[in-house]
């Protein structure tokens, strides 16, 4: 008897290819499109490619309506983390709420074990690796999935990298379209920038005072929700002759403090929400504070679910509210919120 897996399917080239790949590995193979929010059009062109997909492969592609419990678990914490001055990462939330949360669930409702994306990473049933694929890895984005679930989720895509998923549905007439296609935004609701997102919950044109770290006033700004920490331009600071970066958002006074560059420089951090794949309490590491930096060593201690952070090299440009992402080589140990 084949074992069944159900694929998220978004019309994309990745999920494409996983899918073929899982059945030509023998796997009974379904789909699921997953609509996670109201953009305009959206759905409607990216099922037709995944239900193109299933008439393909002669797979059932079903469409799982998650736009309420979207809104409710990443899409308002997207909005509601930028009104109080953070950074937050929607990508890492949806991960684990809703594919690999309501997705899971949804599977269990159709009997099925194994659960499959096109994402580029590797798991083993007990932990997350990095993709072969450095330059697409996406463990980053998984560091909160929650534990219990490892076992059951498949990542075909473990040893591809992109140019050759690429070429493989290049390769398939009636595919060839999506290997050419514009990949999409890592946040699927933000279309062009997050503050036309903002603005339709907030006024974010709200001109307020620049501050130094002392707390005097040297400047203006357009309003706080434009800048994220380590941010160098869109405001103003009276007669300064170096660059100055954003170092703190104050939301409830709708200022920012602005500093030189060496300012940005961070040794330790805490963590908040931890989510941890094996019981550790204190152990040296490399940590990721964002998605595009480099890993850099640290030594963690871990009480409940905070930890404190000592970082070996120091960072820069630290952010509140991003993710703080552990990893041992290449096997991702857990991540939390940076506070």
């Amino acid at each position: 008897m084949k074992k069944r897996v159900l694929v998220g399917m978004s019309g994309g080239v990745d999920s494409t290819v996983s899918a073929i790949l899982l059945q030509k590995d023998g796997y009974e193979v379904e789909g699921v499109y997953m609509k996670l929010h109201d953009k305009e059009g959206y759905h409607e062109e990216n099922f037709a490619k995944a239900k193109r997909v299933g008439d393909y492969l002669g797979i059932d592609i079903h469409f799982l309506d998650l736009s309420r419990e979207f809104d409710e678990e990443v899409y308002s914490y997207f909005v509601q983390s930028y009104r109080e001055g953070l950074t937050p990462n929607p990508c890492v939330i949806c991960n684990r709420t809703i594919k690999f949360g309501k997705m899971v669930e949804f599977a269990d409702s159709l009997g099925i074990e194994s659960v499959a994306t096109g994402h580029y990473i590797r798991c083993d049933g007990e932990y997350i690796y990095m993709a072969k694929d450095h330059n697409k890895d996406q463990s980053y984005f998984l560091s909160k999935v929650r534990k219990e679930v490892l076992p059951r989720l498949v990542f075909p895509l473990a040893d591809w990298v992109k140019d050759d998923v690429k070429a493989y549905a290049s390769d398939i007439e009636v595919l060839r379209d999506l290997a050419t296609q514009k990949e999409s935004s890592e946040i699927c609701f933000v279309e062009n920038s997050y503050d036309e997102v903002l603005a339709r919950h907030m006024e974010i044109d709200r001109e307020g005072e620049t501050l130094d770290t002392d707390g005097n006033v040297v400047g203006s700004h357009k309003g706080y929700m434009h800048y994220t920490i380590g941010k160098r331009r869109g405001f103003f600071v009276n007669g300064a002759h170096d660059p100055h970066f954003v170092l703190e958002i104050k939301a409830d006074t709708n200022q920012i403090v602005v500093g030189t560059k060496e300012k940005l420089e961070v040794n330790s951090f805490s963590v908040k929400e931890l989510n941890m794949f094996e019981d550790l309490v204190e152990f040296d590491c490399f940590v990721k504070v964002r998605y595009r930096t480099t890993a850099v060593p640290c030594r963690v201690s871990i009480d409940g679910d905070t930890a404190k952070v000592e970082l070996k090299e120091p960072v820069f440009g630290l952010a509140f509210g991003q993710i703080s992402a552990f990893y041992d080589g290449d096997r991702l140990l857990g991540g939390g919120i940076i506070c």
